[in-house]
């Protein structure tokens, strides 16, 4: 037990230079093609390993068979097992491979679909900093009913934002056209 106060807490070492160690529970998330949080599961004292086949039946149920053309994990995923029952399902799973690769994983993983799709991944990491700046850094709510509730809400508030994000960027985009267009009218 690391907390009097949140018996449910968890001792959590994530290998960053930073952050050493960070108490609460670690939150799978996965977002789609537009950036928005499509699924979440807070974590509780389960390994990475065992979370991606569980976590691609959601998705295969909610979206169907033929609407996922790649799936990405980070190497912590990685188990050969898994790698290859969700390529039965799913076109391009993309899992790298934490330490030693033979040959053949060299190969996959130096692949351009590879690459491109893992270069892609990048984005689950905005994603994650998205939620952070949505208040999922630091649940000031009781329990773990109420860490979860935090959690789901913080997601909500991060894709309801998601279109606005968008709006403005476009926004900001068509001013800038109207801006250069109208500075090279001042200068003729």
């Amino acid at each position: 037990m690391y907390s009097l106060f949140e018996p449910h807490t968890e001792w959590l070492s994530k290998g960053k230079a930073n952050k050493r160690v960070e108490l609460g529970h670690n939150i799978l998330v996965a977002s789609d093609q537009w950036g928005f949080i499509v699924e979440h599961q807070v974590v509780e004292r389960q390994a990475d390993v065992s979370l991606s086949i569980p976590l691609a039946e959601r998705l295969l149920n909610r979206f169907g068979d033929d609407a996922i053309e790649s799936i990405s994990f980070d190497k912590g995923f990685y188990k050969r097992e898994n790698k290859e029952l969700l390529k039965l399902y799913i076109p391009e799973v993309i899992m790298p491979k934490k330490g030693k690769k033979n040959q053949e994983e060299r190969a996959e993983e130096s692949g351009k679909t590879f690459q491109k799709l893992r270069h892609r991944h990048s984005a689950v990491e905005s994603d994650i900093n998205r939620l952070e700046h949505h208040g999922l850094d630091r649940c000031l709510d009781k329990g773990l009913k109420g860490f979860k509730r935090y959690c789901a809400l913080g997601i909500v508030a991060a894709n309801l934002h998601k279109p606005g994000d968008v709006s403005f960027d476009k926004l900001m985009t068509s001013f800038r056209g109207r801006h250069e267009r109208s500075k090279r009218s001042c200068e003729g």
